[in-house]
């Protein structure tokens, strides 16, 4: 059995443009025409290994081109003349799976590819004719592609090319078994590539069981880090302050676009017509939608006509618009493989982002784990106290205890253009952010009513 190493693997090559990648001409033009310059870190690391051929396990943070890396190395690896499916790429939900078709078709449009993305919620007629066509990549969840596998629409004899994207996400419980269905089906010399911005030790043991001597480009889980996006923490000592949080913040940002996620589809109807009812324009989805529904959705949010999304952990994979520049956890998610790819949604390759997360007391022990294990928490502050002007009600922002070591005992800190002097503090004394808000808040009541 394969030895599980969690370092990158010796001797990976660092290919620093697309010229020397020696890739066709026709898909370096339409790499270019993408407005790609240059080769992002996993992708100078993990394309000429995939074009090689070889099984490659990648991780890098969210917004770094992990999909544009599988992109181009399928490009580079089929054979446009053969009208036969040559490489799958599975994902965890449909917005995902459509976005790498879009991304796959944008990238190859010299190359007259065809990809077709094969996901649940649409019409399974509309499968079967586009893959009895011809596909040279098929996207999809992984019951679709199971379903048209079954139904010998989807036929895997050509395929030499398996991508799991996501794959913390796709080989969790409800997923695993459908990943096995459907790698039964592929030819034994099947090239397996997996992407993810978080890769657990349980997910790494599962692909030795379909992967061969592969290439290793990791992040050491604690250099795991999303640089350029500043976290904040607001302690609210009950939930129904969340929202009156909400409306405050909302009114008072100057937001880009943003995304806010609850844990449960409930709670996202709930917010939303809350949100509605108090005349704030919002948009939601989650995944009890019918697909023509979230597809209208993501098409209005992606174009800037939708300016605020609520939605669910459906949305935190992966998905790509450009202008989020704020991601709100109204509701704190279970763990930190989540908290990562929520936050990851703002500051996408490269650019700025805040994350702001809300927090009851019954997420202290979520919030101390997420504190502890991830490098950009604001954690280098002691217990203070200040006053500034964020909105048309005083606030007060305390810095509450997390028992993280502090590295100084005096921090000069931004939030939001307001600068945030502090006071002296005992070495001992560690911080999460909380904000209290005075006047009409404290009361329960929302201004914006």
């Amino acid at each position: 059995m394969l030895k599980l190493v969690f370092e990158s693997s010796e001797a990976v090559s660092v290919v620093s443009t697309f010229d020397d990648l020696g890739l066709k001409e026709d898909l370096v033009r339409g790499i270019y025409a993408y407005n790609f310059e240059k080769p992002s870190a996993i992708q100078q690391r993990a394309i000429l290994p995939i074009t090689q051929g070889r099984d490659v396990i990648a991780q890098a943070q969210s917004g770094t081109g992990k999909t544009a890396t599988f992109s181009i190395s399928i490009l580079q690896s089929i054979d446009v003349t053969v009208r036969e499916t040559q490489a799958l790429v599975l994902s965890p939900t449909r917005e995902l799976a459509t976005q790498i078709q879009s991304v796959v078709l944008a990238l190859g449009d010299y190359m007259n590819v065809q990809c077709h993305a094969c996901i649940g919620g649409t019409s399974i007629g509309e499968d079967i004719r586009k893959l009895e066509y011809g596909q040279h990549v098929v996207s999809g969840t992984p019951g679709r592609v199971f379903d048209m596998i079954r139904r010998r629409s989807l036929r895997t004899r050509n395929i030499k090319m398996l991508v799991l994207d996501e794959a913390d996400e796709l080989l969790n419980k409800g997923f695993k078994e459908q990943i096995y269905d459907v790698y039964r089906y592929l030819p034994p010399a099947t090239q397996v590539v997996v992407l993810s911005a978080t890769l657990p030790y349980d997910v790494l043991e599962m692909t030795t069981k379909f992967m061969t001597d592969p290439i290793r480009i990791l992040v050491k889980r604690d250099e795991l880090t999303l640089e350029g996006i500043k976290q904040f923490f607001v302690a609210v000592e009950k939930e129904d302050w969340k929202f009156d949080t909400l409306c405050d913040l909302y009114d008072t940002l100057t937001i880009t676009q943003a995304v806010i996620f609850c844990n449960t589809r409930r709670k996202v109807d709930w917010l939303t017509e809350k949100m509605r009812a108090s005349n704030f324009t919002v948009s939601s989805m989650h995944g009890e939608m019918p697909q023509k529904e979230r597809d209208a959705i993501m098409a209005e949010f992606r174009g800037g006509t939708s300016r605020v999304l609520i939605t669910t952990d459906v949305w935190a994979r992966g998905i790509d618009v450009q202008q989020v520049s704020l991601v709100i956890n109204y509701d704190l998610p279970a763990n930190r493989e989540n908290y990562i790819h929520r936050i990851g949604r703002s500051g996408r390759f490269g650019r700025k982002g805040v994350a702001i997360n809300f927090v009851t007391v019954d997420d202290v022990r979520i919030l101390r784990d997420i504190a502890l294990k991830s490098t950009k928490c604001p954690c280098d502050f002691g217990r203070l106290w200040t006053k500034g002007r964020i909105c048309s009600c005083d606030i007060v922002i305390e810095f509450f205890d997390l028992t993280i070591p502090l590295q100084t005992p005096t921090v000069y800190y931004e939030i939001f253009g307001i600068n945030l002097e502090t006071v002296n503090t005992s070495p001992q004394e560690s911080c999460g952010l909380r904000i209290h808000l005075q006047n009409e808040h404290v009361a329960g009541q929302s201004q914006h009513n």
